[in-house]
């Protein structure tokens, strides 16, 4: 299966090259299907500990392991409020608030690689996707423009750290965008992608009990062994399940700048699924100062 940049997906990338890594980006970064866009913790969002980053990630594990990560709107006192649920499609200024016990709007967080607070958007068929970050204002509403262009029905999710919380959480809440809805199937099962002049391979399995997936970057058929920094990350990995969208978000095993994990062209995971299904991920990384997203579709029994 071949994929290409979104639009626009290229010029984000590097307008985020130009600011330091710690800068806030707030451009859109999407793909259909065919496409490459531009993130990744496991069920519940819980993120495997890794070589000499497993301290930094603690707090990510343990919690609702009994339920995938995504699919409730309100966990722990939580709440995520969308300022709309129904929006035209194209630019659209989205707005919402995470609501917090006593139904104020939350605005201490601790950051999660990087950010505050990361925002996934998808499309219900996982023919498109979105990782953005948002701009919190100083009364709790995060706000950034995103281009929807198309008609249909879509996930948000939020990766969220309440500092009072002492943990990560994933909420989820639906978005329609009106018009002629036309559904289209989940993209074929396929171990390899292209995006512009790349080619990323996958290789493991996605199992409940867990496994390393391995995803390797190539550029004109060589390895690519110079891959830059993420969000803190050589990569990130958002898995999707087809039917529920499930969410998994897994960050790799070790960071840069710690000695021992190399700067590619292999970029390995450790991930657990919640179960059978078949699940839809989409790998970020980042190379000559643009960030690329490889998408996969896989099954498992």
């Amino acid at each position: 299966m071949t994929t290409n940049a979104h639009t626009g997906h290229t010029q984000h990338a590097a307008d985020e090259a130009e600011r330091d890594a710690t800068a806030d980006k707030t451009a859109h970064a999407g793909h259909a299907e065919r496409r490459g866009g531009t993130h990744a913790e496991h069920v519940g969002h819980t993120e495997s500990a890794h070589a000499g980053h497993g301290n930094a990630h603690a707090a990510h594990t343990g919690h609702d392991a009994d339920l995938p990560g995504g699919l409730r709107i309100t966990q722990d006192g939580y709440t995520l409020d969308l300022d709309t649920t129904i929006a035209q499609p194209g630019r659209i200024d989205f707005r919402f608030r995470i609501l917090g016990p006593d139904g104020s709007a939350v605005t201490e967080f601790d950051a999660i690689h990087d950010r505050e607070l990361h925002l996934i958007v998808a499309r219900r068929e996982l023919t498109g996707f979105w990782h953005v970050h948002p701009r919190r204002e100083a009364d709790g509403t995060w706000v950034i423009q995103l281009d929807l262009p198309e008609a249909g029905a879509y996930r948000v999710f939020t990766d969220i750290a309440p500092r009072s919380l002492g943990r990560t959480i994933t909420l989820g809440a639906d978005l329609a965008i009106t018009g002629h809805y036309a559904p289209q199937p989940v993209p074929a099962t396929a171990r390899a992608t292209e995006v512009d002049d790349y080619e990323v391979t996958v290789d493991g399995e996605l199992r409940a009990e867990g496994d390393l997936l391995t995803l390797t970057v190539r550029k004109n058929g060589e390895p690519v062994t110079d891959l830059q920094p993420y969000l803190a990350a050589f990569g990130h990995l958002v898995i999707l399940r087809a039917g529920d969208l499930a969410y998994i978000h897994v960050h790799p095993n070790g960071e840069p700048g710690d000695g021992i994990t190399p700067s590619g062209p292999e970029i390995a995971f450790h991930t657990a699924v919640p179960g059978p299904g078949t699940y839809r991920l989409f790998l970020d990384f980042r190379h000559n100062d643009v960030v690329r997203t490889a998408a996969f579709t896989l099954t498992t029994h």
